[in-house]
């Protein structure tokens, strides 16, 4: 081949091998990495802990260390007054409704199978007045708490046995609204 036509060819390649190629201008060269000096070690750092007796804490509803996370109230057979062992939780969580005034709570009567349709949803109704009672008296605001009654249309347990009956005679603490 002639000069000419091997240097034409040669340019062509020349071109087309340069317009092929990529523009690093544009791309960010990576850092290169650095090597990383040995940290003397540190304290533990301690991670924001709920106080379990901070019933204005709306954490502690879930925190089983809390008495917050306890929401039933348990009676005695065809009574509605509330046992000294469950003043504890009544008096915690009207706390949070006092601290917390956008919170709001259903609470839900229950009674185990004995007795008429009628009589087991007036039980349950006394029983969750007596808590809605317990807890206006510690200052939680009655316009938060609503009473509803399931009578005995609600058991926990469908055993016909005291340890079950016991279970079902209940107040449960519904928050509707944190």
């Amino acid at each position: 081949m002639n000069f000419a036509l091997k240097f034409f060819l040669v340019s062509a390649l020349a071109i087309l091998l340069g317009a092929c190629a990529t523009d690093t201008r544009d791309v960010p060269a990576e850092p290169e990495p650095q090597p990383q000096e040995p940290s003397e070690p540190s304290e533990p750092v301690e991670v924001d802990r709920v106080n379990p007796v901070d019933f204005a804490d709306s954490r502690n509803l879930d925190n089983p260390e809390s008495t917050l996370s306890q929401r039933e109230i348990y009676f005695e057979f065809d009574r509605s007054d509330v046992r000294a062992e469950y003043l504890p939780i009544i008096r915690a969580h009207a706390q949070y409704l006092k601290a917390n005034p956008s919170a709001r709570m259903l609470l839900e009567g229950h009674a185990d199978e004995r007795g008429s349709r009628e009589y087991n949803l007036g039980l349950g109704e006394r029983r969750g007045n007596s808590v809605l009672d317990l807890m206006q008296a510690e200052g939680a605001s009655a316009s938060q708490i609503e009473v509803v009654s399931y009578g005995e249309e609600r058991p926990v347990c469908r055993q016909s046995s005291e340890s079950c009956w016991e279970r079902n005679r209940r107040v449960e603490i519904v928050y509707t609204a944190r």
